[in-house]
């Protein structure tokens, strides 16, 4: 019968071990009731967490008293966790339902590290799983929403997903064991309800398989998101380069749309900001989106991503003053600025360019704008916003990492240097 059918899965789906400590999620409903009593009867170790979401007066504080009851009946020990949930649901800003989910699975996973607990036992069945696919269906969602509730995730484990809602109440009526019902309808339970009382009859007229069908298609499904979670893995690996994405080797991938959305939807940007971006790729450049923490730019044939907290670091300088002569050779590097130290008549400052900024870059005598300075130096967007500028008053005298003054310069009439490194 029933018990012979969990083990079964347990073992197939090796979801923990005889000697494990289970930490089993019983509400006082059918399902768990029957979860806790079929695992006793498979022998193993035991402990309940029942959560007490006075949501509903007298009801919760009654199904908190029956699961007390049953624990003390079965010689289980139990523990009760009280939730002032609608406060906390206004302090996390989401929905109760939302709230009661997250209080709920923090609350599971402290208590099984404080009694050493293998597993969380929660006991969704397929009925569940059932209406969890087709409710993902109806409100539309990814090739991961359509696989039906796992039997592992984590530390919590499903054993009673090969078991339906009937079979759970024919063994609660042999073994004459009583359970509570929920009176309550929350948003996500009145759909459920719907699809559970309405849909799914409908789905058995047309065939009476359907159900079967559905986790059939379900099992398929978690074995296509296996494959493609390696393919977006893969393809993610082709388009990434150093400051972001690679245009045209994304628009080369088989599914360029979809890879874009699994590299940008992680740094909050939503679907139509995505196909937003997608339409921008072969437009002109500079063109930007942001979301609460990542900016995207297009930057020629990039698309770059950068994290709003970002600071622009400010580069840390050496300065270094010292007596000029001709045998002295001047270092090499772009990290390095000699200047001639007479000419520095104001105090020096660090700051990062400036719409309007110019300078006389070394080696020439004209004026020139540094953003097309760095326009002409093919430097990225970022860069440009990234580009620190030592004055001397208000004049530039070096292009940090990059390109000192020419009035600057050191000539033949320089009698004192100043090194400045960028370290």
């Amino acid at each position: 019968g029933m018990k012979k059918k969990v083990q079964a899965y347990i073992v197939e789906k090796q979801l923990f071990a005889q000697d494990a400590k289970l930490l089993v999620a019983v509400s006082g409903g059918a399902d768990s009731v029957a979860l806790l009593a079929v695992l006793h009867e498979l022998g193993y170790s035991c402990e309940v967490a029942h959560c007490n979401f006075h949501l509903r007066d007298a009801e919760s504080d009654r199904d908190e008293m029956f699961v007390r009851t049953l624990c003390a009946r079965l010689n289980i020990p139990c523990t009760v966790k009280h939730f002032d949930t609608l406060a906390e649901a206004a302090r996390m800003k989401v929905s109760i339902e939302m709230a009661a989910r997250t209080l709920r699975y923090d609350w599971f996973e402290a208590l099984r590290q404080a009694c050493g607990a293998t597993s969380i036992v929660v006991a969704h069945h397929q009925d569940d799983s059932v209406e969890t696919f087709l409710l993902n269906l109806i409100r539309g969602t990814g090739i991961g929403g359509l696989r039906g509730i796992t039997p592992k995730n984590g530390y919590i484990t499903r054993p009673f997903l090969n078991v339906s809602r009937v079979e759970i109440l024919s063994y609660l009526e042999k073994k004459g064991l009583d359970y509570v019902t929920d009176s309550t309808n929350l948003q996500d339970e009145y759909l459920r309800n719907k699809v559970r009382l309405h849909l799914i009859p409908l789905m058995e007229e047309i065939n009476p398989a359907a159900r079967e069908n559905v986790l059939r298609t379900a099992l398929h499904l978690d074995d296509a998101y296996a494959i493609y979670n390696k393919g977006i893995a893969e393809a993610k690996q082709r388009v990434l380069c150093e400051e972001g994405i690679d245009i045209p080797l994304l628009l080369a991938e088989e599914a360029s749309v979809t890879v874009l959305y699994e590299l940008l939807s992680p740094k909050g940007f939503n679907p139509s900001q995505i196909k937003e971006i997608y339409r921008s790729l072969t437009g002109q450049s500079g063109k930007q989106f942001l979301s609460s923490t990542h900016r995207v730019v297009k930057d020629r044939n990039r698309l770059l991503v950068v994290s709003l907290d970002d600071k622009k670091e400010k580069p840390r300088l050496q300065m270094e003053e010292r007596a000029y002569s001709t045998d002295f050779v001047i270092p090499i590097g772009k990290h390095i600025a000699c200047l001639d130290a007479d000419k520095i008549a104001k105090p020096l400052s660090l700051r990062l360019c400036q719409v309007g900024d110019s300078f006389v870059p070394f080696g020439m005598r004209g004026r020139k704008n540094l953003s097309d300075y760095m326009t002409d130096r093919k430097f990225s967007l970022l860069q440009k916003d990234n580009q620190w500028v030592l004055c001397c008053g208000d004049e530039i005298c070096w292009l940090v990492n990059e390109r000192i003054d020419n009035r600057f310069r050191i000539t033949q009439e320089t009698k004192r240097i100043l090194i400045i490194t960028c370290l």
